[in-house]
């Protein structure tokens, strides 16, 4: 099955299908096609009328968004599910994916406001707002010592932390986090995590 997705190579959210694709065996089923959001002539509203990336176009339709995405990817490979569809550990597994995906939005909007708002005009009130988020987050996180088992949660708090250390190293927020900090020293060696490594 072929496959396009349309990307960002600096998307946290691009990012998070790239290594779940890794991490489900099919990456190599998926054509890369560059979509720069901000162009007014982009070519990925013609499969997403959204103008947003990550957006899947495949045989079965457009997927728009990071989740849904990953969901379809997860109906193409033959092994354990990495987005569990029952028992005792879907929930925890969806609780902490959403708060990963929480600290990606925050960290995103935090940037919009830093590199695409005229700097007359940039809101210290909205830096302050999303940075709030991003440590309350992580201090909720920092205590249940993620598993290095790979699912859909712990693939997004890896691209989480792998992206506020590309765009947020001001944040540090490994300070006062060291079991979370050792967590993401293991998880982000993963091959899956090295060969989708954010850039501009």
């Amino acid at each position: 099955m072929s496959m396009k997705l349309w990307y960002s190579p600096a998307s946290p959210f691009v990012r998070k299908v790239l290594v779940f694709a890794h991490e489900t065996g099919v990456a190599d089923s998926i054509e890369l096609v560059p979509g720069n959001v901000w162009e007014p002539d982009t070519g990925i509203t013609r499969d997403n009328p959204l103008g947003k990336v990550p957006a899947l176009a495949t045989p079965d339709g457009v997927f728009a968004g990071s989740y849904l995405c990953c969901e379809y990817l997860d109906t193409l490979h033959a092994g354990p599910r990495l987005i569990p569809q029952d028992g005792p550990e879907r929930w925890p597994v969806l609780q902490l994916h959403a708060f990963a995906d929480g600290i990606i939005e925050a960290t995103v909007a935090r940037v919009i406001e830093q590199v695409r708002r005229p700097k007359e005009y940039i809101y210290q009130g909205t830096l302050d707002r999303q940075s709030a988020k991003i440590v309350q987050t992580l201090d909720r996180i920092a205590p249940m010592t993620p598993t290095q088992i790979i699912n859909i949660a712990t693939i997004t708090l890896g691209c989480a932390l792998g992206y506020l250390d590309f765009r947020a190293p001001q944040l540090a927020w490994r300070e006062g986090r060291g079991a979370l900090s050792q967590w993401y020293e293991t998880f982000s060696a993963r091959k899956s995590m090295q060969a989708t490594l954010p850039h501009v």
